[in-house]
């Protein structure tokens, strides 16, 4: 019995450690983390779910009643979700008594709601057009066929709206898919779902356009981009293409105004893409230090702001390799900035320069001074310096931020926007042509924005391409716009 007590009491002690290690670590995370911490994390994930469920087996095992059992917490499902009933009346029904054979009256009852699921399951609609004729003239009287989302194709379009989410917002390839189907005896090939996805993208691109346009009409953009392979059949490789991200969210400084993000795929990362991406456009830029903006800035009507987790970042993965104390100091300074901007996070600009002003340029200015001192100490072809050297190079446009509200200390949204496409290259491994990166950078566009914006994608990219298939008026288009767009006459981003 003592040896039984030790275990549980060794496995709880280890659970909550790895609580504990796994929320230390998540803090940690200022932005895109390197991949070593998210392989850290991940690990003690998974190793803290194989405890809990072990915990959970060996409790329904115990029979020792002098072991108690934890306090379970009352969780109340969901209310949207649909309910069904099932009423179980006592063996001896609910008219007479089972001891003396009395009458039975209601006295109340019990309920439990337990989750369940239910397989994604594939049904059959048809669509029957009846004809009728006139006695008089013989004129025949038959409705008007409904607009197909393929034509002669088999798939409606819910289930165009389900191939694309599965694959761009679950990280599900079309192979995995066709298998998934199969096995409920629906048999449909790779290449067929891939032309359903097509469709769906042809079909998505006046939302695609919009959102772009309304994005260019920003005075503040955060940009990123990642690497994303391409098959080349003509070489017998993969090329490098890359896709960029452009996002628009203000609502950091308490702005009303829709967020939003697009994205753009390009066979190379030459600064002509951005360039001509961001040709129209006015305001500040966040963003790396990529030489490729540099041109943009130089046109004096984009300003450059820096990323203060870029910063952060190269001093961290030197810290990661081998700590000191300058490298501890240093991020201390940082996390306390961090912790200033947490508590005027979503405050109007007014507020959030005043805050920044008073608390944060004092921080700023000391730790200019010791990375200042620190450069004189140190070899200037050490890693140390070259981090140090990067941030003092920026000074300017990384200290920007406190002299303007609307402005954010890093490129976060930017990066943010950047971990579904991360999320699926490790699934989708790469891109089948340039057309292909062009309509992931397409769907992403759409289903990023729309989750932004509180919708889920397959609800909202299943009624918005049956609107436009069946031609929606142009001069309505901005109801269908993620941010302006209803569903049985609610908006979903309020119920969200």
């Amino acid at each position: 019995m003592a040896a039984a007590h030790a275990d549980i009491s060794a496995r709880d002690i280890l659970i909550d450690t790895l609580r504990v290690q796994i929320a230390r670590l998540k803090r940690m995370q200022f932005g895109k983390s390197s991949e070593k911490l998210d392989t850290q994390i991940a690990q003690l994930e998974l190793a803290l779910e194989e405890l809990e469920a072990e915990a959970r087996v060996a409790d329904a095992r115990r029979t020792d009643s002098t072991l108690s059992q934890p306090p379970q917490p009352v969780r109340t499902l969901p209310a949207h979700l649909p309910r069904e009933e099932q009423r179980i009346e006592p063996e001896q029904g609910s008219c007479a008594c089972p001891d003396c054979g009395g009458a039975l009256r209601p006295l109340g009852q019990d309920s439990d709601e337990m989750l369940d699921a239910v397989p994604l399951q594939w049904r059959v609609v048809r669509t029957i057009r009846p004809k009728y004729s006139c006695r008089n003239c013989e004129k025949i009287v038959q409705a008007p066929a409904p607009v197909k989302a393929i034509a002669r194709g088999k798939a409606t379009f819910g289930t165009l709206a389900h191939v694309v989410v599965s694959k761009f917002d679950h990280h599900l390839p079309l192979y995995r898919q066709a298998e998934m189907m199969a096995a409920q005896g629906v048999e449909i090939d790779r290449s067929t779902l891939a032309g359903w996805a097509g469709q769906a993208s042809a079909l998505l691109d006046p939302i695609v356009s919009r959102i772009r346009d309304e994005g260019l009409k920003a005075s503040k953009i955060h940009a990123d981009d990642t690497p994303v392979p391409v098959l080349d059949p003509g070489r017998g490789k993969t090329a490098t293409g890359r896709l960029w991200a452009y996002a628009v969210d203000d609502r950091g400084s308490g702005a009303m105004s829709p967020p939003l993000v697009w994205y753009k795929f390009t066979p190379d990362r030459t600064g002509a893409h951005p360039q001509a991406e961001l040709a129209g456009f006015t305001g500040h830029l966040q963003a790396d230090a990529y030489a490729g903006y540099d041109k943009l800035y130089a046109t004096n009507r984009v300003t450059e702001v820096a990323c203060w987790a870029h910063f952060r970042r190269k001093i961290f993965d030197i810290h990661a390799t081998k700590p000191t104390p300058l490298t501890t100091d240093l991020l201390t300074r940082i996390g306390a900035l961090y912790e200033i901007e947490a508590e005027v996070r979503g405050q109007p600009p007014d507020i959030r320069r005043h805050s920044r002003q008073e608390r944060t340029r004092p921080l700023i200015e000391t730790l200019r001074q010791a990375l200042n001192d620190a450069l004189r100490r140190l070899s200037p072809k050490s890693e140390m310096a070259k981090a140090i050297s990067y941030g003092r190079k920026r000074w300017i446009a990384l200290t920007r931020f406190l002299d303007d509200g609307r402005l954010e200390i890093d490129n976060n949204n930017a990066e943010r926007a950047m971990r579904c496409v991360a999320l699926g290259r490790k699934n989708w491994l790469f891109a089948g042509s340039k057309a292909g990166g062009e309509r992931a950078a397409a769907i992403y566009t759409v289903i990023e924005t729309a989750k932004l914006n509180g919708l889920e994608p397959q609800a909202y990219i299943t009624d918005v391409i049956a609107k436009v298939a069946g031609n929606w008026p142009a001069a309505r288009w901005d109801e269908l716009m993620p941010w302006n767009w209803r569903r049985n006459g609610q908006m979903l981003a309020e119920a969200a």
